[in-house]
């Protein structure tokens, strides 16, 4: 689908991004237009969604597979995230630098030691193979309480070690950064986690809810990068308190999210890419509705009704 860009391409520059009221007066499709507008502009980063309709974690997915969905991400993004360095994740990285994309590269972690083990190996492997850009070693163990912070802070030394040169964070939900400093300390690099849907915020103040996580991050830092690593809409699915989903929100959300990180030169992995199916036993039927892209590979946003 080809689309024109110029009729919006003064929003990037003028608009100031306020939440819902940026969008009063603009019709469904004025906003459909801006949202392809912002995409098609391109934007930092996706966290790449890797299991097809029927896949879940645990299956072993092929190079071809990764491919083909990188393929359809790469005229957007400078960088991709991945979140495991197994079961056909390591893919992830080989195959976007192929593409001349950059990575930010995950082990995940768990509170099973030898699937540790591998990750981490995978990690290290993947980078002295000159793939990883940047080195997440553990994704919200701390949040969910599967490791303890000596535990993980022995991963990130020992990653760190191996890695010279190459920037090591920790990816957590933002306050963890604030309640945890010696974790914060540990980091090269800041890797947090910003939803308001996940806290229940009304659209109209999901904006300023996500700044002041990314404010309170980045006070946490002193001094050291913070790049938002996951933020993101639902397009669909059950509510959470004053958020709701909706093709609308979702859009919205995409669009203000872009225009403050362009504006404020932050870096952004959005998530997700692509909806996946397998997520609703943890999330429920939110959980399926994240992407950009549809469970079929298709721009969710580009036709059909709002």
């Amino acid at each position: 689908m080809s689309y024109r860009v110029d009729k919006y391409l003064s929003f990037k520059a003028s608009a100031q991004v306020t939440g819902e009221g940026f969008f009063d007066g603009k019709s469904n499709e004025d906003i459909r237009n801006l949202f392809l507008e912002v995409l098609y502009s391109g934007v930092h980063g996706f966290c790449f969604s890797l299991y097809e309709d029927g896949q879940k974690p645990g299956d072993i997915i092929s190079e071809e597979q990764v491919r083909r969905r990188m393929q359809i991400l790469k005229p957007y993004i400078q960088w991709v995230r991945s979140f495991s360095c197994t079961e056909g994740n390591e893919y992830i990285p080989k195959v976007a630098k192929s593409m001349g994309i950059h990575t930010l590269v995950g082990a995940w972690l768990g509170k099973e030691e030898d699937k540790n083990r591998l990750e981490i190996d995978g990690l290290i492997q993947l980078a002295k193979d000159g793939v990883v850009d940047i080195a997440a070693v553990g994704n919200e163990v701390l949040y969910r309480k599967d490791l303890t912070d000596d535990q993980l802070l022995g991963y990130i030394e020992e990653v760190k070690s191996a890695l010279p040169g190459i920037p090591v964070g920790y990816v957590d939900a933002y306050c963890e950064f604030v309640q945890k400093p010696h974790i914060t300390a540990a980091c090269d690099v800041i890797l947090c986690n910003c939803y308001p849907f996940w806290e229940g915020t009304d659209f109209g103040h999901s904006l300023e809810h996500m700044r002041q996580m990314y404010r309170q991050a980045k006070t946490a830092s002193e001094g050291k990068k913070v790049i938002i690593t996951e933020t993101g809409w639902p397009s669909q699915g059950e509510r959470l308190g004053n958020a709701v989903p909706s093709m609308l929100n979702a859009m919205k959300y995409f669009i203000n999210t872009q225009l403050w990180a362009s504006d404020e030169n932050v870096e952004v992995f959005y998530f997700s890419s692509f909806d996946e199916s397998w997520k609703v036993g943890a999330e429920g039927e939110v959980g399926a509705y994240w992407g950009i892209w549809d469970k079929y590979e298709k721009l969710k946003y580009a036709n059909g009704h709002l």
